[in-house]
């Protein structure tokens, strides 16, 4: 039986996904504080519940990955610190996200993070992180189906040139 034969649980992690792993728990970390003060931003109210759950799900990612990592010996980046909440109403007009800029924002995010997703899946040499990261995948891309259909709703989206047909 060689390094990497048996349960994958009990291999060590290359630099590859190390680094995946470490860099993921980074960028939720700093999309979490972000969407803290979207949430002062916004006045959506569907757009903050949608803002809401998503940092409900990169904290429930960051603390699964936080843990593979720990018991790893890798020491997680640094997370922020919580963002205080504020009243949309209290922050003027030119300073203020408007809610087509914060929707457009998270859409960005969401591609992103599949990106990420599917970066750490190919360089995985072990299952258990690969599956893991397949799941956050798909979490990922529900989460961005609600989130274009928000868009839609809203008439938040600017769409490209449309290719139609002559008639």
């Amino acid at each position: 039986m060689g390094i990497l034969s048996g349960n994958s649980k009990n291999e060590p992690m290359h630099y590859g996904e190390v680094i995946g792993v470490w860099a993921f728990i980074g960028a939720n970390n700093g999309l979490i504080s972000a969407y803290e003060v979207f949430i002062n931003h916004a006045s959506d109210e569907e757009l903050i519940s949608f803002l809401r759950e998503s940092i409900q799900m990169m904290q429930s990612e960051t603390k699964e990955v936080g843990k593979l990592l720990k018991a790893n010996g890798i020491t997680l980046p640094p997370t922020l610190p919580e963002r205080p909440k504020a009243n949309a109403d209290d922050i003027p007009a030119g300073a203020r996200f408007m809610d087509p800029e914060i929707s457009g924002a998270i859409s960005i995010n969401v591609g992103q993070g599949l990106v990420s997703c599917s970066q750490v899946m190919g360089q995985c040499l072990r299952e258990d992180i690969a599956i893991m990261f397949g799941k956050f995948h798909v979490e990922r891309a529900m989460l961005g189906g609600k989130l274009l259909a928000l868009n839609k709703e809203k008439d938040w989206i600017i769409p490209p040139p449309l290719q139609t047909s002559p008639s």
